[in-house]
């Protein structure tokens, strides 16, 4: 990097500290952490993207598609479920959600359970979330470190501080239109880096040269259980849907910002537009994996500096596992791009890590205020509760910096770790949102023991999270599965408990009706996400036939 790329990342520091400062007037709990209730789909959409479209995701999820053993084009299952997602979330979860005014989800299981329940609920949410962004902040900083040759310490300063500062002083709507602009620089990256590695593969003998045939091959009919059993079709379809029902409707992250919607009519024509974009912007992600990865195999001095890299600044995976396949974009993108080109794709990167960073913080603030400190009939004065939300964003950015370092180690691959951390809770945290509106017979003590044992289970069952603890239980079960044995074990141990504890009164949420009827299901929204949702299934199966023409 030269002058002109560092002068790049200064602009960019300089200007989202402007931001902060531009959306510092909040005066409440709405303007702080639900912006107003008045920001539209456009803004609302690219930030639901730019949470979970991350630098772990502009980084990692190339390196399975293009080095990973055992990687490949399957990464594009993640996203079939999707678009069946979005469909229950606009007629399911949200309605009763959004009509009900609260302001930390878990509230609303407050109403119907017990306050245990949503403390309960609140705790799972802050632990995971943490854990996740920890893991993501740790590893765009010790990679940037391996390429920039700038200590990692000061990576984390970068990116925390000043994701803290513009969080701590704009809230929601410093968030959300962060997440936007930053969504905008993360696919021009992707283009960019598309654009670049197709020429350079040209030069090379062209696309197909360079990788084994089977990274092509998207569909797999494996069932996810046993040794090397992952990305199935059927596992993808039935984890993942319960995965993003879970993670975009009942994840404090993701609900904020629904919640902070205009109407109803808004958050359908968002969650419209998640359900179309996030496919075609993956596969960017994959096309360019791809791309990079074929380019290492057929460039022997491009492997030869990601080796140079790996065994530099992760001695111990160097010598497990041979090179840190995440390195393969960051060591592209200084190797084989124009000076200014780097600083926007550095920037890019920067970018995404802060965008999770805002998002977890903002929401983990809201949630700690609005279930520890501004619970009951007495309620903070507007004064005290800015004061406390302020100092909420402040603690959490540290414990996120804090949690990095647990998982730094690890083995598997990083967008994997978090969305195996995630998968463990999922189940639980939908099954708890689903009882809450529809079931009359689940009290809270049934509903207390369904999330606890449900992820004790999911624990042990995992995989990753043996392997973060250096336990090997045999056990071989695709971490997507976690999803689904979440929902089903909480669901069986919360109307067992209830059935042998008919003592204790079953609460209703009163002034909001929760009903589904048939005519919801006849709306636009999803006659298009239903076709969409055939198209991409359809159009993956032949991507292998596609590639081999090219």
């Amino acid at each position: 990097m030269n002058w002109l790329d560092y002068s790049i990342i200064i602009a960019y520091i300089i200007f989202f500290l402007g931001m902060g400062f531009f959306f510092k007037e909040n005066k409440n709990s709405k303007d702080y952490f639900l912006g107003g209730k008045n920001l539209g789909w456009f803004p609302l959409s690219l930030s639901t993207m730019a949470t979970q479209l991350s630098a772990i995701s502009f980084i990692s999820a190339p390196a399975f598609v293009g080095l990973k053993l055992g990687g490949g084009m399957k990464w594009l299952t993640f996203e079939f479920a999707v678009p069946l997602a979005m469909i229950f979330i606009m007629i399911v979860i949200i309605p009763p959600l959004f009509r009900s005014g609260v302001i930390s989800i878990y509230e609303f299981v407050e109403k119907r359970f017990s306050t245990s329940t949503r403390l309960i609920l609140s705790i799972v949410f802050q632990i995971s979330r943490a854990l996740g962004t920890g893991v993501m902040v740790y590893t765009i900083a010790i990679i940037l470190q391996a390429v920039l040759n700038i200590d990692f310490i000061y990576t984390i300063l970068i990116i925390s501080i000043i994701t803290i500062i513009y969080s701590w002083q704009g809230g929601m709507k410093a968030v959300v239109w962060g997440d936007a602009i930053q969504m905008i620089i993360l696919f021009s990256g992707l283009i960019i880096c598309l654009f670049f590695a197709w020429n350079l593969l040209q030069e090379h003998g062209g696309l197909t040269q360079g990788f084994e045939p089977e990274r092509l091959q998207v569909i797999n009919y494996n069932l996810g259980i046993g040794e090397g059993n992952e990305y199935g079709l059927l596992p993808m379809l039935i984890g993942g849907f319960f995965l993003y029902i879970s993670y975009y409707g009942c994840d404090q992250t993701q609900a904020q910002r629904l919640l902070s919607a205009k109407n109803e009519k808004t958050i359908r024509t968002l969650l419209l537009a998640n359900g179309l974009l996030r496919f075609p912007v993956v596969f960017v992600y994959c096309v360019m994996g791809l791309m990079v990865g074929g380019l290492v195999t057929l460039a022997p001095d491009f492997l030869q500096d990601i080796v140079d890299a790996t065994q530099k600044n992760f001695p111990e995976e160097f010598a497990a596992n041979g090179i840190k396949t995440d390195l393969m974009i960051p060591v592209f993108i200084i190797k084989y791009l124009p000076h200014g080109l780097i600083g926007i794709l550095m920037v890019g990167i920067l970018s995404a890590a802060m965008s999770s960073l805002s998002s977890t913080v903002n929401s983990l603030s809201a949630v700690t205020v609005e279930d520890f400190f501004n619970r009951g009939k007495k309620k903070l004065s507007s004064k005290k509760y800015m004061m406390l939300s302020k100092s909420a964003v402040v603690f959490w950015g540290v414990i996120c910096i804090a949690a990095a370092f647990l998982f730094g180690g690890s083995k598997s691959a990083v967008i994997e770790i978090i969305n195996a951390i995630g998968s463990v809770f999922y189940g639980p945290v939908l099954v708890t949102f689903l009882l809450a509106f529809f079931s009359k017979k689940v009290n809270h003590i049934g509903m207390n023991a369904g999330i606890i044992i449900a992820v004790l289970v999911n624990l042990i069952l995992s995989k990753t999270i043996q392997e973060m603890f250096h336990i090997n239980l045999g056990i071989h079960i695709f971490w997507i599965w976690l999803n689904f044995t979440g929902v089903v074990i909480t669901l069986i141990v919360a109307y067992t408990v209830s059935f042998f504890s008919k003592n204790i009164k079953i609460k209703n949420v009163s002034g909001i009706r929760f009903s589904v009827k048939r005519s919801d299901f006849f709306i636009k929204e999803v006659y298009i996400l239903t076709l969409f949702f055939v198209a991409i299934l359809v159009f993956s199966f032949f991507i292998p036939t596609i590639f081999k023409q090219l």
